[in-house]
């Protein structure tokens, strides 16, 4: 009898790889988006920046618009986190505070310029506009989910869901001011970061104040 071969081949990707992948794609896509505009840019282009081929980068994404999605998610998991944890009786905006300075992913993450670059882009480019309220309309469930659990009160409830939706509201207006009033006056990632938790912690304060 002989002995089965193994299998050969490269060993498969870790998810963590996976992840890192997803966001050099997300990266290079922002680059050549804001040098070149979106049009101008091909499916091989973002491959070729990152070092891997165009059919790589549609495993990963369906659109070259979509590539963008990992810089954009990546804090909605940790926000979730925060509102779970928000004690009532006690500021939202206290809640956030420590986190906001500890945790990259809820500012910007490790490449805010870039992620604030991605952002003005949504002002003039429909299709990266697309992306981006729908990342916004897809965290809103898991913000109301998190407030419903919060406050003991079953997911469907209507209370926790308006209140999502003025939290992601206010979230996203603070994120939008920031990048544009903020268009190339900055360059140093923990100055934007610095700036950018300071404008989430003002949005949170005015939202506290229909979320009680």
């Amino acid at each position: 009898m002989t002995a089965s071969r193994g299998r050969t081949g490269r060993p498969p990707l870790t998810e963590e790889r996976k992840e890192e992948i997803r966001l050099e794609i997300a990266r290079a896509a922002v680059d050549l988006f804001v040098t070149q505009g979106v049009v101008a840019t091909t499916g091989e282009q973002i491959g070729e920046a990152v070092g891997v081929s165009a059919r790589t980068v549609w495993r990963y994404f369906p659109s070259k618009e979509s590539c963008v999605r990992p810089l954009l998610t990546a804090g909605i998991d940790a926000i979730a986190a925060r509102l779970r944890e928000w004690r009532p009786g006690s500021p939202l905006s206290e809640t956030f505070a420590a986190h906001l300075d500890a945790d990259q992913r809820l500012v910007g993450g490790p490449d805010p310029t870039t992620v604030g670059a991605l952002v003005r882009l949504t002002r003039t480019e429909p299709a990266l506009r697309a992306v981006w309220l729908q990342t916004y309309d897809e965290a809103e469930p898991a913000f109301a989910r998190a407030l419903a659990e919060r406050a003991g009160l079953p997911a469907d409830d209507l209370r926790p869901a308006i209140q999502a939706a003025m939290f992601n509201a206010a979230l996203r207006a603070a994120v939008e001011q920031h990048a544009w009033r903020s268009a190339g006056t900055r360059t140093d990632p923990a100055a934007v970061r610095a700036e950018l938790a300071e404008a989430i912690r003002v949005a949170l304060v005015l939202a506290a104040e229909g979320l009680t």
